[in-house]
């Protein structure tokens, strides 16, 4: 009778701990998927990455809904015939940028609002090497405010760094053939066609295109501002 005693005593232990266990795994769980905007920062810790700087890819497959494979550079191609594309900013959109001396394999990031034609908030992943950075202004330097040249915030607010080429903003809905340049059911406060004067001029990073509409983009000398990185 106490073997058998015993027996029942050795099993409610493994049973509790097992209960613990789970508990523990469901708690990281729910830490994993709760912990940041879609749990990207938490999943990195907890597989732990917490020394590795999420790629930007990655970032933006994970905060929208937007799902493209291949580096940042090749998105735009990539979402030909998938994905809508166009040149008007939108919420949940992804903003592409070109490939350059810097960053060869280019950047994506998040449009989280529209302030006005030429301004808008982004949030993005592994800047100059940085982790995930929030609510990050970017303003459009573009002869045509096309968003096809804009400039980064970076460090204090207000202040911006080099001139990056961009192909656009590629949409979370399906491709309709045709490039989006203005949606008639958003109402963006405009400011004008001119590109702002006090962010013209300085270090200029781009390889591609050379010229745009006045903007010399072909200048070797390269800004700490811009992603040094080759790999994603």
């Amino acid at each position: 009778m106490q073997a058998i005693a015993f027996k029942r005593l050795l099993r409610s232990v493994a049973l509790a701990g097992s209960c613990l266990l789970l508990g523990q795994a469901a708690g990281a769980h729910s830490r994993l998927h709760h912990g940041s905007r879609h749990g990207t920062s938490r999943i990195y810790a907890a597989a732990g990455h917490q020394a590795h700087v999420i790629q930007c890819v990655a970032f933006a497959r994970s905060d929208t809904d937007i799902a493209l494979a291949g580096n940042a550079a090749n998105w735009w191609q990539n979402a030909e015939g998938v994905y809508a594309r166009g040149s008007a900013p939108e919420p949940g959109s992804v903003l592409n940028f070109r490939a350059n001396q810097r960053m060869r394999l280019g950047h994506v990031a998040v449009v989280t609002g529209v302030v006005d034609s030429r301004t808008i908030q982004i949030d993005q992943s592994h800047w100059n090497a940085n982790g995930i950075s929030r609510d990050v202004t970017v303003v459009d330097v573009s002869e045509d405010n096309d968003w096809t040249a804009v400039r980064v915030e970076i460090g204090r607010k207000g202040s911006f760094g080099a001139i990056y080429p961009t192909y656009g903003f590629i949409y979370a809905r399906p491709d309709t053939g045709r490039i989006i340049t203005a949606r008639s059911d958003v109402i963006v406060p405009r400011t004008g066609n001119a590109a702002p004067a006090d962010l013209r001029g300085g270090t200029e990073v781009a390889e591609a295109p050379t010229v745009q509409r006045g903007i010399d983009l072909s200048v070797s000398s390269l800004s700490d501002d811009a992603p040094d990185r080759g790999l994603r």
